[in-house]
């Protein structure tokens, strides 16, 4: 998405998020965490946070994370990510709003920051943090740029606005596999290739209608409420505001409209210099052949070469490649299991295909699935309950159960999985055990 003033895109805030919440996590290691308690020592916590934080993005400043592309303006993940960090000084309160959540932890867990297994607790604290700051960074150079009003939860909109419009893209370049869905968005049944899809070009061709219909399918199609029909009341108003939405759409339209001329001239730029680059090469292999024949070389024939030998770095780097495709490649389920399985769902009152559709939103490379690789997705599911709590924002909408917006109750998961509670609650202990042993192992091996 883009805006005036705004430098935060989606395509590279999933790299900057994390790049953000690596270091982080390396900071706190190092920093005197004991004094969260203590409101008097937030502001010099900061200062060392910052310290540590910048410290960490230096020394990883050529890793291809931070040298990845961090919006289509030409910054870095690298710089965006030490740009937001240094916010914080600015912007002191979205860290004593931190603060105050890891206050609260730590009055119910303990230094919950040392454990690996509480890992994703951090994290999630850290991605909230540095969200709320993007979209309040961009708003106020938003404000800076047009001069018009604006808020962080307005710049929130826009992205949400630009998220479904990609989505609604998606559905229709594959309208084929989604036709009962494409057709309730545009608002009648599908005789043939629907117009719309050769239309809608860009986010100025979206109608305000369509984003509204495809936040109502998504109940009956996804199997979780849009983000106009949850119980949240941030969108609330939206669903009953279709000029609202088309002037916010037009907005984001014309800007990317007027600001692609850029792209066009990079994208020359960029293919002049890999051709300066070829011709490089080229003169310096013909030099380098009339150096040789001058001196009284022979020339070397023709041929083909081997591949050069694969080092043990190579070697480690395939296991692990090979690894998460044993993973990500794991047999699908058969026609009489799906069915088993939806029926199971259907009587628990979850979405028939929940169990399916939750498999898919596993993140395979994930170190957790790694070593619950041999447990089944409920115990998993019960692991994370136990662990993270029955609602994270860290848990994909696919594995939530609708009516709730949390994971299913310890009952449910004990009846997708065809057990008992207490051979549930048996399984998930020793689950969980296996994560803390897996991390105490790894920790000595560091030693």
């Amino acid at each position: 998405m883009r805006l005036p003033g705004t430098r935060y895109q989606e395509h590279g805030w999933e790299q900057v998020r994390k790049l953000l919440g690596h270091c982080s996590l390396q900071a706190f290691r190092q920093l005197e965490m004991h004094h969260v308690s203590d409101p008097g020592q937030h502001a010099p916590l900061l200062d060392a946070y910052t310290d540590a934080v910048a410290a960490a993005l230096r020394a990883g400043a050529r890793s291809a994370r931070a040298e990845a592309e961090g919006n289509s303006y030409g910054d870095s993940v690298y710089e965006l990510s030490l740009s937001l960090m240094f916010e914080l000084q600015a912007q002191p309160a979205f860290w004593l709003a931190f603060m105050a959540a890891v206050a609260s932890e730590h009055a119910r867990s303990g230094a919950f920051w040392h454990d690996a297994a509480a890992e994703g607790v951090m994290r999630k604290k850290i991605n909230d943090m540095y969200a709320s700051l993007r979209d309040k960074v961009d708003a106020d150079n938003y404000i800076v740029a047009t001069g018009r009003d604006c808020s962080r939860n307005k710049i929130y909109t826009y992205r949400m606005l630009d998220t479904a419009y990609r989505e609604i893209a998606g559905l229709f370049a594959d309208w084929r596999q989604h036709t009962a869905q494409v057709g309730a968005i545009l608002g009648r049944p599908l005789d043939g290739s629907p117009i719309e899809v050769r239309q809608m070009k860009t986010i100025g061709g979206c109608k305000a209608e369509w984003i509204i219909r495809w936040s109502e399918t998504l109940e009956r199609f996804g199997g979780s409420p849009g983000p106009l029909h949850t119980k949240s009341k941030r969108f609330a108003s939206l669903k009953n505001s279709p000029d609202k939405i088309a002037a916010m759409l037009t907005e984001i339209g014309d800007y990317e409209e007027l600001s692609a001329n850029m792209d066009r001239a990079d994208d020359w730029q960029g293919e002049a210099g890999e051709a300066a680059l070829w011709l490089e090469d080229y003169w310096r292999v013909i030099g380098e052949s009339e150096q040789q024949e001058a001196q009284g070389g022979l020339q070397d024939e023709d041929r083909l070469l081997d591949a050069p030998a694969t080092d043990e770095f190579d070697v480690a780097a395939d296991a692990e490649s090979l690894d998460d495709g044993a993973l990500a490649d794991a047999p699908p389920a058969s026609a009489e299991q799906l069915a088993v399985e939806q029926s199971v769902a259907g009587a628990l009152s979850l979405p028939p295909r929940y169990l399916e559709l939750a498999r898919a939103a596993q993140e395979t490379g994930s170190w957790t699935l790694r070593i619950l690789r041999d447990e089944t997705l409920p115990i998993r599911l019960a692991v994370y309950q136990k662990l993270l709590g029955a609602a994270d924002d860290t848990y994909p909408d696919a594995w939530l159960d609708p009516a709730t917006g949390e994971l299913p109750t310890l009952q449910q998961l004990a009846a997708l999985d065809q057990i008992s509670m207490p051979t549930l609650r048996k399984r998930r202990n020793e689950a969980i055990d296996k994560l803390y042993a897996a991390n105490t192992n790894t920790a000595l091996a560091a030693k």
